[in-house]
């Protein structure tokens, strides 16, 4: 079935409606304008008019993005970081980003993912397989290799 294309206005408007429900990065807006059968020129005057209504703020997102990522999903920095370059974030805006997750908080959230992890690991005996596996899953969770370690000779 063939699919009547979207006027310009029309598709601005569904843009709005997208980046007023959350915030969303300039990636995701533009993916969503192809998917809905635009061309790149059209796109990219969307994009630039959502920009100056401030519809599309990509500091906003990162700082809203790794807020809420840390405090939901308990992710580490690394991990963050690695997603937001996966958005097309901007340097400035990932660093910036960072820097608004408080310091103190970061390191109670890895002590607590540590203590909740040792307690699934308490029934084993070897402790250098248990220290690899505490390792080894804060890392995955996105935490810094040194501060975990730190984390860990102090405990």
């Amino acid at each position: 079935m063939y699919k009547i294309p979207l006027t310009k206005d029309q598709a601005m408007q569904k843009a709005r409606q997208f980046c007023a429900y959350q915030e969303r990065c300039h990636k995701d807006v533009r993916e969503k304008l192809y998917s809905l059968g635009l061309y790149k020129n059209s796109v990219e005057e969307i994009i630039s008019e959502l920009v100056q209504d401030n519809y599309l703020n990509e500091e906003r997102f990162a700082i809203q993005f790794a807020g809420g990522k840390f405090r939901i999903k308990q992710w580490g920095k690394i991990k963050i970081k690695y997603e937001l370059k996966q958005k097309n974030i901007s340097e400035y805006c990932i660093k910036k980003a960072l820097s608004e997750i408080d310091e103190v908080d970061y390191l109670k959230t890895l002590k607590k993912l540590l203590d909740q992890k040792k307690k699934l690991l308490k029934t084993e005996k070897n402790l250098f397989v248990k220290r690899k596996k505490l390792q080894d899953f804060m890392v995955q969770k996105g935490f810094e290799a040194d501060l975990i370690r730190r984390t860990l000779e102090d405990k």
